[in-house]
């Protein structure tokens, strides 16, 4: 189980080719399209709908990228596909409707959403759904999660998928866990559990002698998020492929 070799020649838009001011919201069919035409990888997030529906939509409520307000959890897939996106002309999409408008023509990156709460066990229907829409899937792709247990998960539903950790410095000041569990994923210990062939790090912590552990047993090292082509550069000396914002990387680097 290997990555396409697309996954280290195409940055990767973060949450697709956003731009709000332009029309094209996080997550968007709009800038998933916009990211399809200047020929970049896409990152997308999935979230779970009341009814087991995998959504693509990073965060857990509705309140920052909508006028809406409450848990996308507690909403229907029908009822956040009719929830308009702040600053585009339309709803939340599902993840087959994203599978359908990229349709293979450039590698998708899909992140699964931490469902537990503390990146624990409780886990299950939104990887369920994630893999009964990618199943069939012919285009490149991968799914990652912070969660090891929903990457473990998407191991057993779909063991060919190439799948990766996304992974983080875990300060602790940042993250709603407990100092054990942030010292836990730190180490990314579960790298060789879940069948990972890649990681997709925190930009400023790539320095850190685990990333270069597995560097140097084979894995891919991507990154998140780069917001300038001065960052980039920087990344660029330790990681194969990068996830960007806020500015146009160079394709084809």
């Amino acid at each position: 189980m290997t990555l396409p070799d697309s996954f280290r020649r195409q940055p990767f838009a973060h949450r697709a080719l956003h731009d709000v001011t332009a029309g094209r919201p996080e997550n968007s069919r709009a800038a998933i399209q916009a990211a399809i035409d200047a020929g970049y990888g896409i990152e997308i997030d999935v979230q779970l709908s009341a009814d087991n529906a995998a959504m693509v939509f990073h965060d857990y409520g509705l309140e920052r990228l909508t006028n809406a307000a409450g848990a996308v959890r507690l909403q229907t897939a029908d009822q956040l596909a009719r929830t308009p996106l702040t600053g585009g002309a339309e709803g939340i999409p599902t993840l087959p409707d994203v599978l359908a408008l990229v349709a293979g023509q450039v590698p998708l990156l899909v992140e699964l959403k931490d469902q537990d709460g503390g990146m624990g066990k409780g886990i299950g229907p939104l990887e369920e759904a994630a893999a009964q829409a990618l199943k069939d899937y012919t285009g490149d792709v991968a799914v990652m999660s912070f969660n090891p247990h929903a990457v473990a998960r998407m191991a057993e539903l779909l063991p060919d998928l190439p799948r990766g950790l996304t992974t983080s410095a875990y300060r602790e000041v940042e993250w709603p866990l407990s100092a054990e569990t942030c010292t836990h994923l730190r180490g990314i210990p579960d790298y060789d559990r879940v069948g990972a062939c890649f990681i997709s790090h925190e930009v400023d912590d790539l320095g850190a002698p685990r990333v270069a552990e597995l560097k140097a047993q084979g894995a891919m090292i991507c990154c998140w998020t780069v917001r300038s082509a001065r960052i980039e550069a920087q990344a660029r000396k330790i990681a194969h492929n990068i996830t960007f914002e806020r500015y146009l990387a160079a394709t084809g680097a």
